[in-house]
């Protein structure tokens, strides 16, 4: 059975970071194959991941709407794209990598949306765990882009605003009636001590604190990936604590 692991936040929390890191952390503790999964047209999982060269989602469908001789005759062109994009999935040292991407052309992101769930769906099963960096915000929620999953993963951080927009994505979900099987919240970058009695106000199955960690900021200000992040960093030995409470203990 496949593992598909949501991340979602607001946007300037970390969701980035942390789907990052949880890429990273399944995949070098061998807990199994993994496909990291970018869901934002904003986002830059890749570069996080330190993964360069990447054929997006947007790009094969701008490709084909630009020179639609492309697809072969007798070949339907959903098929063509979505061949297209299995064949361009990313392969890297311990995962693959799916990447949405932004189109060139006017328009809402429907098309490749569409395109997306259609390529998750087909590549669910060939992997153990599925790590999804979805929009910043409630826009896959309310499009039902994302209409199951094993695990939400809510990140926020300690501000007001970030503490509401996590409420509502976890509001959000219930209201739209999609399938999480295990709720968990995230507080990113925490200065202060965990508060116990988030677990039961936001109700998630656990709360897990991450430690602010400065080498985070200082690769980023480098343009360098978390790859070069040190194992024995405050924020690395946080993420590999919730592996072991998400995929040990349950």
């Amino acid at each position: 059975m496949s593992d598909v692991i949501v991340v979602a936040g607001k946007g300037g929390t970390g969701k980035t970071t942390m789907s990052s890191l949880i890429v990273l952390m399944l995949a070098q503790r061998g807990f199994g194959s993994v496909l990291a999964v970018d869901a934002d047209p904003n986002s830059n999982l890749a570069e996080s991941l330190g993964v360069k060269n990447v054929v997006t989602i947007a790009d094969v469908v701008d490709k084909v709407a630009l020179n639609p001789e492309v697809v072969p005759v007798g070949m339907g062109k959903e098929s063509y794209i979505e061949f297209q994009i299995q064949s361009e999935i990313s392969e890297e040292g311990g995962f693959d990598l799916l990447v949405m991407g932004r189109p060139e052309g006017p328009g809402c992101y429907c098309y490749i949306n569409n395109v997306l769930r259609n390529c998750m769906a087909k590549l669910i099963k060939s992997y153990d765990h599925i790590v999804i960096d979805n929009e910043a915000g409630l826009e896959h929620f309310s499009r039902k882009t994302t209409r199951i999953c094993d695990k939400l993963i809510v990140v926020s951080d300690e501000t007001v605003v970030g503490m509401k927009s996590a409420q509502r994505i976890l509001d959000l979900i219930q209201e739209l009636g999609i399938v999480a099987k295990k709720k968990f919240l995230i507080l990113n970058r925490k200065t202060k001590r965990c508060v116990a009695s988030l677990k039961s106000s936001f109700k998630v199955d656990k709360v897990f604190c991450v430690s602010f960690d400065k080498a985070v900021a200082l690769l980023s200000s480098k343009g360098e990936s978390l790859k070069s992040l040190k194992k024995g960093s405050g924020i690395w030995a946080d993420v590999k604590a919730l592996g072991d409470e998400i995929w040990l203990k349950n």
